[in-house]
């Protein structure tokens, strides 16, 4: 019978599938279009200073720990979910670190904590979600609170310095000219890349998104992944703060809180994501992460006041999900 059902999908499954690579090409494609004219723009708005090594390099900076994020969101919105809670992650993240270092003298046993700490978030995210149940916005809503509220229990409200400049080659560190932590955002990208493309793991993830009853029928331990996705999302949230601490060298209780997790899910739809699941590329996530991390820095340099650099972000949030949604409407989806 599978033979039968094999063969009779084969052609179908292939020509969907071809269909789809296409239409992930050409969401790639205007990506690239849309990124090529905010360089034009802001390259002849500040022509002057856009261009030059240094604000690359800033450019770089400023998108690794969105890019990280964003990469993991990707994986959780093709599963069907979403985390609201990254942002506080991080923050909570920082002030682990910087503690459990101030405590103990030792970097290695901040990192190992900072990274424990994040994979808890994400397991107890898991946890609510799969045996609550309950809806992963409503859930994650509510950690991303409690989180907060943790990160500035933990010393009062106040910020704590890291002493040991060991910390701070994650930060700022350099190799082959170019910073670590763009080095680590690659790495990170490459990583989740053939983990989603090439992974039977990858691929259930998929088939979770697009039809959660077919997948159980299938044999897939949806609650299992489900379990691992939000316990890896708190993984790389905390892997984001770990990068943050070493740039700023502190914990702070606030950081993580400027709309980091708004900007990620951005990223994410803007690169083809589908808020029901089972649709969204690696690769388009970063694009949309490289659009979101042009408009920030030419926004600065044109010196676009904040409130509307944050109208402009939320603007651009609600101009993905209504392309998509159109773009759904009209495939038939």
């Amino acid at each position: 019978m599978s033979t039968m059902l094999a063969s009779a999908t084969g052609s179908s499954g292939r020509s969907h599938r071809g269909r789809l690579l296409t239409t992930v090409g050409a969401q790639n494609l205007s990506l690239l279009i849309a990124l090529t004219v905010l360089l034009a723009i802001f390259g002849w708005l500040r022509a002057d200073v856009f261009f030059t090594g240094r604000n690359l390099v800033n450019i770089g900076l400023a998108i690794t720990i969105l890019g990280i994020l964003a990469m993991a969101q990707t994986v959780v919105i093709v599963s069907g979910g979403l985390d609201i809670s990254v942002g506080s992650v991080v923050g909570l993240t920082t002030m682990v670190v910087a503690l459990v270092i101030q405590a103990t003298g030792s970097v290695a046993f901040g990192l190992t904590a900072g990274i424990a700490s994040g994979l808890a978030a994400g397991a107890i995210n898991g946890l609510i979600i799969v045996y609550g149940p309950v809806n992963a916005v409503i859930a994650t809503l509510g950690t991303m609170s409690a989180f907060r509220g943790l990160a500035y229990i933990t010393n009062n409200g106040n910020s704590v310095p890291i002493l040991d400049d060991a910390l701070r080659v994650l930060g700022i560190g350099v190799f082959a000219g170019i910073p670590l932590a763009i080095w680590l955002l690659l790495i990170v990208m490459a990583v989740f890349a053939l983990f989603m493309r090439a992974t039977v793991v990858g691929r259930n993830i998929y088939a979770i998104g697009g039809n959660q009853t077919v997948a159980r029928l299938a044999g897939i331990p949806i609650r299992r992944y489900q379990l691992a996705i939000y316990s890896m999302s708190g993984g790389a949230a905390a892997l984001a703060g770990i990068i943050l601490a070493g740039r700023t060298m502190s914990g702070q209780p606030a950081s993580g809180s400027q709309g980091l997790e708004l900007e990620a899910i951005t990223a994410a739809i803007l690169g083809g994501c589908a808020l029901q699941g089972g649709k969204g590329t690696i690769v388009g996530a970063m694009l949309g992460v490289l659009i979101i991390g042009v408009l920030n820095n030419g926004m600065i340099l044109t010196s676009v006041p904040t409130f509307y650099q944050l109208l402009a972000k939320g603007a651009l949030l609600v101009l993905a999900v209504v392309i998509q949604e159109r773009q759904r409407a009209a495939s038939g989806e």
